[in-house]
């Protein structure tokens, strides 16, 4: 197992590597000038020489593969750079942001799952019946409502029947978790809704088609509860391809949730990226793009892990 890990680990480099030329390249056949944003962005009347000289602070006179080199450079030692626009560090813009939509991600993930298991298996267990049916047109709804949409709905809920809408300072969990609940449980529940449907409708399928497997009408055969057949035998089998989107999508909501921060008012990754966007800083955008990289094969290798977990004949070596 540790030498599967190392060479996953291993196998990391060369799939960053590639996202980094790709950023880094796309980056720079997207039209716009952080120069112009900056200097002439409030039409304030900048001479050509000014703005030549502006370029050559920041670098961007000098070639491509010069660049490329000194980004790479900082890369290994772990320094993504200074932000064209604020010119502090991209690691403390990006801290300062990513622990806010760690947080919605990780609540999404939560509430997801906790309505996501037990309604999958009720469709599983009764196939065709009226309550699969309702599960399956609840889950079908989930899929069909954008999140920024469920958020819109449910502020407009909160302010029609509360009169009441949560403070948008953010606090650690750690530090005031009723506070923290207090702010994020709604995004939570408006991007939930979403992961909980298709967590759902996978959980389901993988189940009807375990349950019709040999080994399943084998341990009934023994007198075994059905209790006991659906948590030890069922279960654990129909659950290897839904952990595989429980991470897949929980990647996508680190920085995934652009409109859904929009409409909470949450200053996260999200909202970063627009701002970044918006001012062509190229920098902060190849190392937000560079952390989303790097999260989404970590959670690759957890999700090859708890194979292992969930199904005890899988072993790595």
């Amino acid at each position: 197992m540790v030498a599967y890990v190392l060479k996953r680990l291993a196998l990391m480099i060369p799939t960053l590597l590639g996202a980094a030329v790709l950023i880094f390249l796309a980056l720079r056949v997207i039209p716009g000038d952080i120069v112009e944003v900056k200097l002439r962005g409030d039409g304030a009347a900048i001479s050509e020489e000014v703005l030549q000289k502006e370029r050559q602070r920041l670098g961007l006179d000098r070639p491509l593969i010069e660049q490329f080199g000194e980004w790479m450079g900082g890369l290994l030692r772990l320094d993504l750079g200074k932000s064209m626009w604020t010119e502090r560090p991209v690691s403390e813009e990006i801290g300062s942001r990513l622990n806010l939509s760690l947080h919605v991600a990780v609540l999404a993930m939560i509430v997801g799952l906790v309505i996501a298991i037990p309604v999958g298996s009720l469709a599983a267990l009764y196939p065709n019946s009226g309550l699969d049916y309702a599960i399956r047109i609840g889950t079908m709804s989930g899929l069909a409502i954008p999140s920024f949409w469920m958020g819109m709905l449910i502020i407009l809920a909160l302010l029609h029947w509360a009169n009441w809408l949560p403070t948008p300072t953010f606090v650690p969990i750690w530090q005031d978790p009723v506070a923290c609940l207090t702010l994020l449980i709604w995004p939570a529940l408006a991007v939930g809704f979403r992961f909980s449907a298709v967590v759902a409708r996978m959980l389901r399928s993988t189940m009807v088609e375990v349950l019709r497997e040999d080994y399943i009408r084998t341990a009934r055969a023994k007198g075994t509860t059905e209790r006991r057949v659906v948590t030890r035998h069922a279960m654990p089998n129909a659950m290897l391809p839904t952990v595989t989107v429980v991470g897949i999508e929980f990647a996508f909501l680190i920085g995934g949730l652009i409109i859904t921060e929009q409409v909470f008012n949450l200053n996260g990754l999200g909202k970063l990226f627009i701002e970044a966007t918006s001012h062509n800083d190229f920098v902060l955008l190849q190392g937000m793009v560079m952390v989303i990289a790097t999260v989404m094969v970590l959670t690759n290798l957890v999700v090859d892990l708890l194979y292992s977990v969930l199904n005890p004949r899988i072993r790595y070596s």
